[in-house]
């Protein structure tokens, strides 16, 4: 089994068809507007704090579920996220945050977890950005979940050339929070992908990632045990690539600074604020370095 011309050209589409939404306004093409500060090379575009327009829902139709707009409008998708508004002090450093950061695309990389999708999407919310979820264009190309778990059992190679196309098409693009997939980090190629944005490593103990996986509230303990020992040999494997992102968070981290004494305790809001405070960091030393007249 293998990925046709066809099937990922139709991923492809899906990217470009929400690229062309977003570059409705006249901008600066992305070939051209390179913003290079160690793994930090940006989109910028001449538009670089404007909200996109607010459109009527039935615009949006052409928009997948992986691929959403957070905008002012009133959505009735189902991808809509936080079943509460974001506080006032996560919407203020967002508003701080984002005229330095220009629409230069985040790539969230780090174990599979729902925390690390959440954090994307109200990332985007927050920012006015769209959400991507690379898995999720990759399976599409495939012809589905369970079609793409067969390709990559069958035909790794031809499993990674499409998650390297989806990251290349991904990359070209501004204005973009990417919720990337394992793949992002297995290759030297990839890695150069992901570094056209702000890469963020979201690290969470392998405990609560484990515990995810072991959905029966009812499983052994040996599940559990099994669960934890395949995660821990995919974290040994995947950590060098990790450890190359701009910025780490640490969930650990962050429920020390919060007091908590559980980590269930850290809110996905938590982990929202400390990925902006990391982020307005990075635009800062950028901005200091271009008042310097430094080459990036």
């Amino acid at each position: 089994m293998e990925i046709t011309a066809i099937q990922l050209s139709s991923a492809s589409s899906t990217i470009l068809n929400s690229s062309r939404r977003f570059h409705r306004s006249p901008c600066i093409p992305p070939s051209e507007s390179n913003l290079r500060f160690g793994g930090f090379n940006g989109r910028l575009h001449s538009s670089c704090c404007r909200m996109p327009p607010s459109r009527t829902p039935s615009s949006r139709k052409s928009l997948i579920v992986n691929c959403t707009l957070f905008d002012e409008t009133t959505l009735s998708s189902p991808t809509k996220v936080a079943a509460k508004e974001p506080t006032l002090a996560l919407k203020k450093k967002a508003m701080d945050v984002a005229p330095d950061l220009r629409g230069t695309s985040i790539f969230l990389i780090g174990m599979k977890s729902s925390m690390k999708t959440r954090l994307a999407e109200v990332l985007a919310e927050l920012l006015r950005y769209y959400y991507f979820d690379s898995d999720a264009l990759v399976e599409e190309a495939a012809g589905g979940e369970a079609s793409a778990k067969v390709l990559q059992e069958t035909d790794e190679q031809g499993f990674r050339d499409s998650e390297t196309e989806v990251l290349k098409q991904l990359s070209s693009m501004g204005r973009l929070v990417v919720c990337a997939g394992d793949g992002a980090v297995q290759s030297s190629t990839n890695l150069g992908l992901i570094r056209h944005g702000i890469s963020i490593w979201i690290d969470l103990p392998i405990d609560i990632i484990a515990s995810e996986g072991v959905k029966d509230s009812a499983a052994s303990e040996e599940s559990l045990s099994e669960e934890l020992t395949q995660l821990a040999a995919l974290y040994e494997k995947l950590k060098g690539g990790y450890a190359t992102a701009d910025v780490t968070v640490s969930l650990q981290r962050i429920a020390s600074l919060c007091g908590y004494d559980d980590f269930d305790a850290v809110t996905v809001e938590d982990v929202a604020m400390e990925v902006l405070k990391e982020i307005e960091k990075l635009t800062r030393v950028k901005k200091m370095m271009e008042e310097a007249g430094r080459p990036f």
